[in-house]
């Protein structure tokens, strides 16, 4: 293990660790279907991720909340992706070789999500052995943007946030990371572009897996 101080890495899931949009998308498409809602596009739901599958619906049924019909959809999607949130996701390439390389240098590693957490451990034990900790939406914490998610993943690992640092693709993760206090690397392979990621404050970028560990190297 380096020297260096920084010797925790914090992950988001979703276009970060995991390509899981088509099976987001299938299960979204079919709530909205099921309740004679006009279905949404690969994109549309690209855009609509990162703040809980309660947002994404949101965002996708026609006038959200307010729609009568919101909590059947929402429930039939839950239902839904309960069975399916494994049927077309998979790691990025690169993925599973960047975190036994981090493990075998060791680094401490978790999982922070705004996805349902038992489809998160599901998830985490079927592609991820190497990671000690993984938190999904819990009706304790506040979800991300908010910090619980990653102060209790670094409770768990007995860290300090001064020893930690933050991975995301997202807004989102940039605002988690500044609330929690840490420092961020933002992704290029997921749900945001890089134009989009600088506008809200990213500064720190790889465009593959593997260069996350050049990072930590300089800190």
């Amino acid at each position: 293990m380096s020297d260096k101080k920084i010797n925790t890495v914090i992950f988001d899931l979703d276009g970060t660790l995991l390509d899981t949009l088509e099976d987001l998308k299938k299960a979204t498409n079919y709530a909205l279907k099921f309740c004679n809602m006009p279905e949404r596009t690969l994109d549309e739901v690209r855009r609509f991720v990162g703040n809980g599958v309660r947002n994404l619906m949101i965002r996708a049924v026609p006038d959200g909340e307010s729609n009568s019909e919101f909590e059947r959809a929402f429930a039939i999607f839950k239902e839904y992706y309960g069975q399916h949130c494994n049927d077309a996701t998979k790691a990025y390439d690169g993925i599973p070789q960047l975190l036994q390389e981090l493990k075998d240098r060791g680094y401490a590693l978790a999982i922070v999500s705004n996805k349902i957490d038992s489809a998160v451990q599901d998830l985490n034990h079927k592609y991820f052995p190497q990671v000690d900790v993984a938190i999904g939406d819990r009706e304790n914490l506040r979800r991300k943007p908010e910090p619980d998610s990653v102060n209790l993943a670094l409770d768990v690992l007995n860290k300090t946030k001064q020893e930690a640092i933050y991975v995301g693709d997202s807004d989102v993760d940039l605002q988690t990371a500044q609330n929690a206090g840490l420092p961020c690397i933002s992704v290029l392979w997921g749900f945001r572009d890089k134009e989009f990621l600088i506008e809200h404050g990213a500064t720190v970028f790889v465009k593959k897996p593997m260069e996350i560990i050049d990072v930590l190297l300089q800190m």
